[in-house]
């Protein structure tokens, strides 16, 4: 015989645990395309500073200076996007983190909810025991005076 009474933001709850895994999802897209331009970054840094060639001709140094310009450029502009990438990322914490929030206090009622529900189920559960001792013990009185 069981009372159970259903947790009334049961589904708020359940909306803003969606919510939250969706949050999720998000920061974790998100810290891997930050992670990916970071590398792709510090690759071409790298390849930039590699450059050994020692031109021949003026043609050659020419060629050398424009590759090497164009590099920059392009380390420039991936810098750029990790930066944006960067930014990204931390937007997407700061919705997990309110999420997460959002979800924390909902679980916490809900767990005072189920609380509750279960001392009040005990205690229903502990007068029905006292009742049935009661007539047990009243019978038995009543047994032992006839």
């Amino acid at each position: 015989m069981s009372m159970t009474r259903a947790f009334a933001l049961d589904g708020l709850l359940r909306l803003r645990r969606l919510e939250q895994d969706e949050a999720a999802g998000s920061l974790a897209a998100a810290n891997a395309g930050r992670h990916e331009s970071a590398a792709r970054e510090a690759a071409a840094r790298a390849g930039l500073g590699e450059s050994l060639a020692t031109p021949d001709t003026l043609d050659a140094l020419h060629g050398i200076a424009a590759a090497r310009a164009s590099a920059r450029s392009m380390v420039a502009e991936l810098g750029a996007v990790t930066l944006e990438r960067q930014r990204r990322a931390e937007e997407a914490q700061q919705e997990y983190s309110a999420a997460r929030r959002n979800t924390l206090s909902l679980e916490k009622l809900a767990a005072r909810h189920a609380e509750t529900v279960a001392g009040e189920e005990l205690h229903a559960e502990q007068i029905v025991l006292d009742e049935l001792a009661g007539t047990a013990w009243q019978r038995q009185a009543e047994g032992t005076q006839r």
